[in-house]
């Protein structure tokens, strides 16, 4: 489980494809940390780690072809920055919402407005069961948690503080940029009792 607080920013320094799998290489500043067969959310995907350089920094993660259906990770090249946040220790402080990991969709960024302080953003995304937004609800946008407004069948809005854009890939984020989405666990258990 993730809480969608970014703990660093990664750089993808290799992609390798092997059949229907890609595996990335990253770099980051907590590989030396990490254990082969951990969890980490790249962007919002709960990868396993099945390397680690920590000479290099750098540890490598594998996507299968069910994962880069749903998610934008296909996209990836070397240079692409990515949020990393490994997962919650159980005596961890939870300052985010509940995080999986399992993308549901992606969304395109439709805009981004410079608000002088803050930035807002506008997304869209295909509507669908248990794809629910609610007015100050939780959305999980490339592995961070936000807080979601304007929300629609189809789309929503987030403001992003300073501190977000600085630490975050939101600063590399324009329209047209695919994003990957997880709604809130709770929404979608609600929505599916509902039958939404």
């Amino acid at each position: 489980m993730f809480t969608g607080i970014i703990e660093t920013l990664g750089t993808i320094t290799d992609v390798r494809r092997e059949g229907t799998n890609i595996h990335f290489t990253v770099q980051s500043g907590f590989a030396q940390e990490l254990k082969i067969d951990q969890s980490v959310a790249h962007d919002g995907v709960c990868l396993t780690v099945v390397a680690v350089d920590g000479m290099a920094g750098t540890h490598v993660v594998t996507a299968i072809d069910e994962t880069l259906q749903k998610t934008n990770l296909g996209q990836w090249a070397p240079g692409r920055r990515v949020n990393l946040e490994r997962c919650l220790a159980a005596n961890g402080r939870f300052d985010g919402h509940i995080v999986q990991g399992h993308v549901d969709l992606t969304a395109e960024c439709e805009s981004v407005e410079d608000q002088n302080g803050s930035w807002l953003y506008r997304f869209r995304h295909e509507p669908g069961p248990g794809r629910v937004t609610v007015e100050k609800g939780s959305i999980c946008i490339n592995g961070t948690s936000l807080t979601c407004f304007n929300s629609t069948d189809d789309g929503f809005s987030v403001a992003i503080i300073p501190y977000t854009y600085e630490h975050t890939t939101f600063q590399d984020l324009r329209p047209g940029h695919q994003v990957n989405l997880e709604f809130d666990i709770v929404g979608k258990y609600v929505a599916k009792l509902l039958g939404r």
